[in-house]
């Protein structure tokens, strides 16, 4: 029990909005990738394109500052992106391990003392699965309504960009996934993962208007 609070306690300090920052730094610095890159295209050059003449000299019709530091940043951002690709890897884990272990603790507070709580309305609807895809070998059905999905809920909620970001941020780990199917709550562990067909899920999702 110790150890369990201990990883409470380790794993509550990463909040949604951490990950969203992490999130936003990590599609600033494709920005600044794609940027270089295009510049580099615009000169003729590229990553790779030779700064020098056939006769060995520096080529007069290049900006050989430019495309040097061009090179350079984006080497050096490439390194960047790794990172913080690791770093939001690690953050949805301990996002998912909170949202994990407080569900735990609401169903154990619950059984003890015999309260019941309210369902929370869904957000989207599955129309679509296809068979043998990671969605089907969850158990995710047609028309199951999706309350919860990995760390995103009803509460935090936008837009189905959220639900494509903890996809692909969770390649190949378990997100617990809560839908409301014939008037009961089911929950279920779903694992994006390459397959056969299109998409990390083989499932189609739509967002349901509140």
């Amino acid at each position: 029990m110790k150890m369990s609070e201990e990883n409470r306690a380790v794993v509550s300090r990463m909040t949604e909005e951490d990950v969203r920052q992490l999130i936003k730094r990590k599609d600033d610095i494709e920005e600044q990738i794609k940027a270089y890159y295009d510049m580099l295209e615009s000169a003729g050059v590229g990553m790779d394109g030779p700064l020098v003449d056939v006769e060995g000299f520096p080529r007069a019709d290049v900006d050989l500052y430019k495309v040097r530091t061009a090179r350079h940043s984006i080497s050096c951002l490439q390194n960047d992106h790794k990172a913080i690709m690791v770093e939001i890897e690690e953050a949805l884990h301990k996002l998912h391990a909170t949202a994990k272990v407080t569900h735990e603790q609401d169903d154990t507070q619950m059984e003890s003392s015999g309260q019941t709580v309210e369902t929370p309305p869904p957000f989207a609807l599955v129309d679509a699965v296809t068979h043998g895809s990671p969605a089907a070998q969850a158990g995710l059905h047609v028309g199951d309504q999706i309350m919860e999905f990995g760390s995103v809920n009803t509460q935090n909620f936008r837009n189905l960009r959220d639900i494509a970001s903890v996809v692909q941020h969770s390649e190949g780990k378990s997100l617990r996934v809560g839908v409301f199917r014939n008037g009961q709550e089911v929950h279920l562990n779903l694992t994006p993962q390459q397959w056969s067909g299109r998409g990390l899920l083989g499932c189609n999702i739509v967002p349901l208007h509140r």
